[in-house]
């Protein structure tokens, strides 16, 4: 009884850890929908719909931005070669950055557009610094893109970020997202690098499915 015991008390936080990367597809969800939902307040459609891939992290924590830490985990998808629908996602870190995110609020969700196959290259490395080795802009707000400066058009990444319900574009710098293997692995089974899960047609994990299934609803991409 007490080796049983001894194993149940073991096992238990294993079995949680491997359930917070599907929770925290769950909250990418939520942050997505309720951010396009908003009436003339959230990303422009034409702009999703031009996008190479998509990055959210939701609710990064304003003390891991002060002391420099680690400040959240999310998601990137990619567009399919064929230009028809969403890959499977594969999981980020974003760490680092300067001051530029500490806009209010003890949360802030982050949401990146990848708008050419150079910058959804470098992306799906396994580390990549924005700002540094992209060219970023702060995305506009509204369901209509006609702020679409020369600024906008030149950007490989546009981004956005949301605290305390207030949403509007942010220049992101400085900022660097790293793949995550381990929860990667947790959501299929192995240790999966990001490219090859969006690259070869890898079947999504179940918890997956309504995120995929809100980011299908837009216009699918021609392939180039």
């Amino acid at each position: 009884m007490r080796k049983l015991l001894l194993a149940a008390l073991i096992c238990t936080p294993l079995v949680a850890e491997s359930n917070e990367p599907a929770k925290r597809l769950e909250e990418s969800a939520a942050v997505f929908s309720e951010i396009m939902s908003a009436p003339d307040k959230g990303i422009p459609d034409e702009l999703l719909e031009k996008a190479q891939c998509i990055v959210i992290v939701p609710g990064l924590k304003k003390g891991a931005f002060i002391v420099g830490g680690q400040y959240g985990k999310g998601y990137l998808s990619c567009r399919r070669k064929n230009g028809r629908g969403w890959s499977a996602p594969g999981t980020v870190r974003m760490e680092g950055g300067g001051v530029g995110f500490q806009i209010g609020g003890s949360e802030t969700d982050v949401i990146m557009l990848v708008m050419n196959q150079r910058g959804a290259d470098k992306l799906l490395s396994s580390q990549f610094t924005v700002g540094a080795e992209g060219e970023v802009a702060a995305g506009p707000v509204g369901r209509s893109s006609t702020a679409e400066t020369d600024a906008l058009m030149r950007a490989e990444i546009l981004s956005w970020s949301r605290s305390r319900g207030a949403f509007a574009g942010i220049a992101l710098k400085g900022a660097t997202l790293r793949q995550d293997v381990d929860d990667n692995q947790a959501l299929y089974g192995k240790k999966l690098e990001n490219r090859d899960i969006v690259t070869t047609g890898i079947a999504p994990p179940s918890s997956a499915a309504k995120l995929l299934a809100l980011l299908n609803r837009y216009h699918t991409r021609e392939s180039d």
